[in-house]
């Protein structure tokens, strides 16, 4: 099993040691019992990760040598996901799946047909709530990175995010129920760039505004799927499938042509 994944500010060097306090102190010594001798993980949220052996624990506190450190490269293409707001209930559990999915950043939308509003105080409270549901989701999935949480955008803001993206090289693909093509053509038709945008509609779907307006500034109306998926679960298939796609699972020193789709058995 692997060990556990603790977030600390910096990661040192192979024979340094660390210390793990505050609330990671009390998850790692009360919540999960480590014990000296054990193995646990640290991770900075920006690649840097290390393999450690703890020396002493009690429940508040627990110190660790490094045995091994790494320095992980962000999986390519990167990936943004543009997540409309989901009803309050879902809408870290939104986040919280999306990053074990992989995500590299996630962009709150406030879409026109968004039941969730933030406004005022509510858009730094929604904004914390993502990056605390993210941090978490990323040490539970043993991710290297953390993704970014961007600041909250509204359509008119994230057509101009999208043109700008798609300027620069990116792909933009919105995911859409009455999309005219497959999520798998549209990723696998030409050579895949080393950034995509995700956009992930509300529970509403997106208006044909939106889409005129994104599509207008070169972003894909594409349907995922033959089922209609929840917004808080659709990114996350969404990221499984660009995982088998392109070459963001590939193994180190593979190389998978994204132009063409994988095997079929």
């Amino acid at each position: 099993m692997t060990p556990p994944l603790f977030r600390v500010s910096a990661v040192p060097p192979v024979g340094g040691s660390v210390v793990l306090d505050g609330a990671e102190g009390r998850h790692a010594g009360a919540a999960l019992r480590v014990r000296p001798g054990e193995r646990v993980r640290v991770g900075d949220g920006r690649g840097a990760v290390a393999d450690c052996r703890v020396t002493t624990a009690d429940q508040r506190r627990v110190e660790a040598d490094v045995i091994a450190r790494e320095d992980v490269r962000r999986p390519s293409p990167e990936v943004t996901v543009v997540q409309a707001l989901p009803k309050s209930e879902r809408s870290e559990l939104a986040v919280e799946l999306a990053t074990e999915a992989g995500a590299d950043r996630i962009v709150p939308w406030q879409a026109d047909r968004c039941v969730s509003r933030w406004a005022g105080p509510k858009i730094d409270k929604g904004r914390a709530k993502w990056e605390n549901a993210a941090r978490a989701a990323a040490k539970q999935s043993r991710r290297a990175w953390e993704p970014e949480i961007g600041e909250l955008v509204d359509s008119t803001a994230l057509t101009a995010l999208v043109a700008a993206e798609v300027a620069a090289g990116a792909t933009a693909l919105v995911l859409h129920e009455d999309g005219s093509v497959p999520f798998a053509d549209a990723v696998t038709a030409g050579p895949v760039g080393e950034r995509i945008l995700l956009v992930v509609g509300p529970e509403g779907g997106v208006s044909d505004a939106e889409i005129d307006s994104l599509s207008h500034v070169g972003a894909r109306a594409v349907v995922l799927g033959p089922e209609v998926l929840r917004t808080s679960t659709a990114a996350a298939v969404a990221l499984s499938a660009l995982g088998v796609l392109t070459r963001r699972w590939a193994a180190p020193g593979t190389t998978l042509d994204s132009s063409a789709p994988p095997p079929r058995e």
